[in-house]
């Protein structure tokens, strides 16, 4: 504390720039996003009921949100009265995987991905789930995908 003093009083546009450093690396810190990636056995041998879960509004109506609105290109969600989000489908490969971009995610690279691989040995399909949080926020996530998948095992009879 006492250095800074003496800083500013030497030179304040030096304060000034270190002042501004030290506020974007806080803001940065704060910002940090995290890469989550979930893996859920589903006690699921048709992959045609796991497909339409996690692909099809109907689907997705019985296990992540109230309402699904698509148009095949932008899907929206809607959770209770008032919350609503917007998502892009940003890739899609039938019986294997969709990529939702939130249209007000932080990051434009961020994604949330749901993708069903079959387990050779048991012939059950395992959900992938792939999707980023603030770093402060990844415990929280983890517990709402763990919820979610939780409704969609008891909505399907996985």
């Amino acid at each position: 504390m006492y250095k800074m003093r003496r800083i500013i009083c030497l030179d304040k546009e030096k304060v000034y720039i270190l002042a501004a450093r030290k506020e974007m690396t806080f803001l940065e810190d704060a910002m940090e996003r995290k890469k989550i990636h979930l893996e859920y056995l589903l006690n699921a041998t048709s992959k045609n009921i796991l497909w339409d879960a996690i692909s099809t509004p109907t689907g997705l109506e019985g296990w992540f949100a109230d309402k699904v609105l698509s148009d095949d290109k932008f899907v929206t969600f809607c959770w209770g009265k008032t919350e609503k989000r917007e998502a892009e489908i940003v890739a899609i490969r039938t019986y294997s995987f969709i990529r939702f971009r939130w249209l007000d995610a932080p990051k434009e690279r961020e994604y949330f991905e749901l993708k069903m691989t079959n387990n050779e040995l048991t012939n059950d399909y395992v959900l992938e789930i792939t999707d980023f949080a603030a770093a402060d926020e990844v415990d929280d996530v983890c517990d709402l995908w763990e919820y979610e998948v939780d409704t969609l095992r008891r909505t399907c009879g996985f």
